[in-house]
């Protein structure tokens, strides 16, 4: 029986420095026109309306990948999306495997992302960085993309259970 567990966090150097400054210009033109006009809002809500923005601009961060392989199936959370960890189990997988995927061209980004509104035949994907994936294949005909940075681990624990999704036990 073996097992594989990944977490993961957005944390990419382009993303924080991109929230860094979406945050700085907002908080630059709050601030700008409360010195023009101390009278705008009180001090009170200046550090409130700031903080609300900080907090706002770091919740990405508190978003959370985790995936774990087993003799059960493949189980998966995206927090705060998912609560619980969904499981699929070997029986309901046609296929899985690790694959190389265009993050913005398959499934338009990173995140929780596919579905009606992005290209159906490529399912969903839920990912935090990279361009590494868990593919599977469901018996229902969907398709989800689980990202992963740990590509040789992956593909050595889904061959330990390639006989599960084969044999449909």
């Amino acid at each position: 029986m073996r097992i594989f567990k990944e977490e993961q966090r957005f944390k990419q150097l382009w993303l924080i420095i991109l929230m860094v400054i979406s945050l700085l210009v907002p908080i630059g033109l709050i601030i700008a026109v409360y010195i023009k006009d101390p009278s705008s809002f009180s001090a009170i809500e200046l550090v409130l309306l700031i903080g609300f923005l900080v907090l706002v601009s770091t919740l990405i961060f508190m978003f959370k990948l985790t995936t774990r392989i087993d003799e059960k199936g493949i189980h998966y959370k995206f927090f705060p999306f998912h609560w619980k960890f969904k499981t699929l189990e070997w029986h309901d997988i046609n296929e899985a495997y690790v694959r190389r995927y265009d993050a913005l061209s398959e499934y338009g980004g990173w995140g929780f992302k596919g579905g009606p509104l992005w290209k159906k035949s490529k399912g969903r994907a839920i990912n935090v960085s990279g361009d590494i994936g868990i593919q599977l294949e469901l018996k229902n005909g969907k398709k989800l993309l689980i990202g992963t940075q740990k590509k040789a681990e992956t593909e050595s624990v889904l061959a330990t259970y390639k006989n599960k999704i084969e044999n449909n036990v």
